[in-house]
């Protein structure tokens, strides 16, 4: 509670100083979900569950083209769970979703706060997932946010440069399978430049990964807090067919094995055919591997997936996601139909998968889709 008091003073203080110095109204809106799901197959067997995310915002220009603003937002959420041979289990939470205030002009930005980072080109396997864990299959693509300050400046030519620095992130996020230690700074920056008819960028992120309590790990025989360093290449192209690729080489300086490097890579491509109200059609290769040196040989897990949209109308909007484990030899499954009315949308989801999941299992909602199972889930915008 402590934690949620810090972060929501400071910009709520900002909020109204803003408010009462430039006269500007505030700005209040947010989104109601109510979901319900039947899982047979997993232990878990129905789930019904409530969330509410408010949002308070505020932006008012200021001198030339320079402007400020601030966004507040809460997740609150709360379940209950039936499990077979058990009384019914009941869970709430209520935490920060964003808080951050930005200041910004045509040309740049600069943001601080509780906010959400991600770039990159791919859409169901990204190797650039470092900050956010926002899962394709789910249908609010929610996600939590870091504790950053993040600057951005566009040139004219369409080029833009970032540079962040995090503090106060001790949980994992993105792919990371370790935290980053209490009251350590993690920092990085992203090149992005038009290449042809698209673009290409360059990433690169650093952090303390603290590998205390990670199973087999030998306690005080090596260093348990190790510097981490990620470098990334990326790039999309429009060529009548949209193409792109991701690839991410993680350097820790560590003994531990599969530990010490990590590369990760995707390619991919969709295209919208003339049929109908237009079918898109997507597809994408996953490639993770653990080698003893960097780019040397070594074994790992690959994934294909394939997804498809398709409006039915106006209000009517059917999409599924097939994933294909190439190593395990087991398939994913993920089928949804949604009906989107003006503040109102309707979503009834199929999914059946293997009972373990080795795919997104560290996300939101990955270990909502393990094994068969329905969903309907109700979303009013206000």
């Amino acid at each position: 509670m402590k934690r949620l008091n810090s972060y929501i003073a400071l910009p709520t203080l900002l909020c109204i100083g803003l408010t009462t110095a430039c006269g500007q109204i505030l700005s209040v809106h947010g989104q109601v979900s109510g979901w319900t799901s039947l899982n047979p197959d997993n232990a878990q067997v129905a789930q019904s569950g409530l969330r509410y995310v408010p949002e308070l915002s505020i932006g008012k220009g200021l001198d030339n083209d320079l402007s400020a603003d601030i966004d507040l937002s809460l997740n609150g959420v709360g379940s209950a769970s039936s499990v077979k041979n058990q009384h019914p289990e009941y869970e709430g939470s209520i935490k920060p979703y964003r808080a951050s205030f930005r200041l910004s002009s045509n040309r740049f930005e600069i943001r601080a706060g509780l906010q959400k980072i991600n770039f990159g080109s791919a859409t169901l396997f990204r190797p650039l997932m470092w900050f956010d864990r926002v899962d394709p299959r789910d249908p609010l693509q929610l996600t939590d946010g870091v504790y950053a300050l993040l600057a951005r400046y566009y040139f004219a030519d369409n080029a833009n440069v970032w540079l962040w620095g995090l503090y106060g992130n001790n949980e994992t996020k993105g792919w990371e399978i370790v935290p980053t230690p209490k009251r350590t700074v993690e920092y990085g920056g992203r090149l992005q430049i038009p290449a042809s008819t698209g673009e290409i960028g360059v990433t690169y992120h650093h952090r303390v990964a603290n590998l205390a309590g990670l199973p087999g790990f030998p306690v005080g025989r090596m260093a348990d807090q190790i510097p981490e360093n990620r470098y990334a290449l990326d790039g999309k192209w429009d060529v009548g067919v949209g193409v792109w690729f991701e690839a991410v080489l993680v350097h820790q300086q560590t003994e531990f094995p599969g530990l010490k490097y990590q590369l990760q890579w995707t390619v991919g491509a969709d295209y919208t055919f003339d049929v109908g109200n237009g079918l898109d059609i997507l597809t994408e290769y996953f490639r993770s591997e653990n080698p003893a040196n960097a780019f040397g040989p070594a074994t790992g897990i690959g994934f294909s997936a394939w997804s498809l949209n398709y409006p039915l109308g106006l209000v009517d909007r059917i999409s599924g996601i097939l994933y294909r484990d190439w190593t395990n030899r087991e398939w994913y499954r993920f089928a949804s139909w949604q009906r989107t009315y003006d503040d109102w949308a309707l979503y009834f989801i199929g999914f059946w998968n293997p009972d373990i999941l080795q795919l997104n299992g560290n996300q939101g909602v990955g270990s909502t889709f393990a094994g068969k199972g329905i969903q309907l889930m109700v979303v009013f915008n206000h």
